[in-house]
């Protein structure tokens, strides 16, 4: 189900970095983030609601300028 806060997400294996892009257009990029967790967001079906829950505010994190990271869900 498409989210109404949540644009599109990408999660880098490599550096278990997940990057979100909000509808407000503001993106962000969470670090430590464990991939089950990454996965558990694309399987939700309240993207917005997961996220406040399970990733908001327990990892560490940084907004990024749109030239930086291209994200996609």
């Amino acid at each position: 189900m498409p989210s109404t806060v949540i644009r599109r997400f990408a999660y880098d294996h490599g550096t278990s970095e997940l990057w979100v892009e909000f509808v407000t257009g503001r993106r962000y990029v969470y670090s430590e983030v464990p991939p089950q967790v990454a996965e558990a967001l694309g399987s939700a079906f309240a993207k917005g609601v997961y996220f406040n829950t399970r990733i908001r505010d327990r990892f560490p994190h940084r907004e990024v300028e749109h030239q930086h990271h291209a994200t996609e869900s």
